[in-house]
């Protein structure tokens, strides 16, 4: 008998009675389809991972599991509604997949509050780490203190019309769908959400300490310097969402910014990328990066995903495919906006719907 296909592995998992007694028979006596379901598994919980929120909208809790996945091993819980916290958004300064932060467009706002415009997203690139350098980054507020000052509000929306009129974005429609995903989409949005990280030297001391290293000596104007970071609004609609690994996701949402008090961005970045914990293959990654703030790293856990270049109607993207090849996704930045097509799809199907949006 044939080996069950890809599809039939993931069904298995997502509606277990929909699979015909037959295969599910086969799969129960070959080692080889007990391995790829296996790899399914794990495909789908760095999904729900991705994914995992709470009600009290932690923003760090989904970016750590986003960026890191299965890395923490942190315990899965199921999705209720879409959330993140800030202090691994802020570590990475990156996503997922996926968490976003308002572009305040020129310099006039920034001159008027006195804030130093540092950071602001043009494109993404993937940065690749493993599983022990994930564990390993150093959280950010081990370095000073980081107060959120608004919260996202994540929560479902109508449908697209209020999904729009609640984000100011304009939602994404589908040309065709991929085979395999029907129906309509539930849509989710949430608010622009900010908070404010104030650098310390006594507090970056003692978490140098606790890391065996001491602490690299400080740039002049770094103690007490304010980094200002604001997300949002985002949309997202997801076809399959009660799934392991939904169907079909297609996100977007206005990408990150930063303002500084008074450090500008490539003294920020190097001092960063010498603090303890930060691995040096990881950093001479994140400095061959633009210099001057307009690049978005996609932190990439190297055992789950496999990033690749692509492009989407002429603007550069990157493509993470699952390893297990059972889940892919593009993400890039057009407009200023940056947008991400997800699912338990393939490379080219995510990029076939992606080049369809309208």
């Amino acid at each position: 008998m044939r080996h069950p296909t890809d599809a039939t592995l993931r069904r298995l998992l997502d509606e277990p009675a929909g699979v015909a007694d037959a295969d599910r028979e086969h799969v129960a006596g070959c080692a080889v389809c007990r391995s790829g379901l296996a790899t399914a598994q794990r495909d789908a919980e760095f999904v729900a991972a991705a994914l995992d929120v709470e009600t009290d909208v932690d923003v760090d809790a989904a970016w750590r599991r986003l960026s890191r996945a299965v890395a923490a091993d942190e315990p899965r819980r199921r999705v209720s509604a879409p959330g993140v916290r800030w202090r691994g958004l802020l570590r990475s300064p990156v996503v997922a997949a996926v968490g976003v932060v308002a572009l305040l467009t020129g310099a006039g706002a920034a001159a008027a509050t006195d804030w130093l415009q540092i950071f602001r997203t043009e494109q993404v690139a993937p940065v690749t780490v493993t599983r022990a350098q994930a564990v390993a980054l150093p959280e950010l507020d081990a370095y000073g203190d980081l107060v959120v000052t608004a919260r996202p509000d994540l929560r479902i929306a109508a449908d697209a019309a209020a999904a729009a009129e609640a984000t100011g974005l304009r939602v994404p429609r589908v040309a065709e769908l991929p085979p395999g995903v029907s129906g309509d989409p539930v849509y989710q949005v949430g608010d622009q959400a900010s908070a404010l990280f104030t650098f310390s030297v006594e507090k970056a001391t003692l978490a140098a300490a606790a890391a065996g290293e001491p602490l690299p000596p400080p740039p002049p104007g770094l103690e007490h310097s304010q980094f200002r970071i604001t997300a949002g609004p985002g949309l997202a609609a997801i076809w399959g969402p009660s799934r392991a690994v939904p169907d079909l996701m297609v996100v977007r949402a206005v990408p990150p910014t930063v303002y500084s008090s008074a450090v500008p961005f490539e003294t920020a970045r190097d001092y960063i990328l010498t603090l303890p914990g930060v691995p040096d293959d990881v950093a001479a990654q994140l400095r061959a990066l633009s210099t001057d703030g307009t690049t978005l790293p996609l932190h990439v856990l190297t055992e789950e995903m496999v990033p690749s270049a692509a492009d989407v109607n002429g603007a550069p993207a990157t493509v993470l495919t699952s390893r297990g090849g059972t889940m892919a996704a593009v993400v890039w930045v057009e407009d200023g906006v940056v947008t991400a097509v997800a699912g338990s799809l393939s490379a080219d199907e995510v990029l076939s719907v992606a080049r369809g949006l309208s």
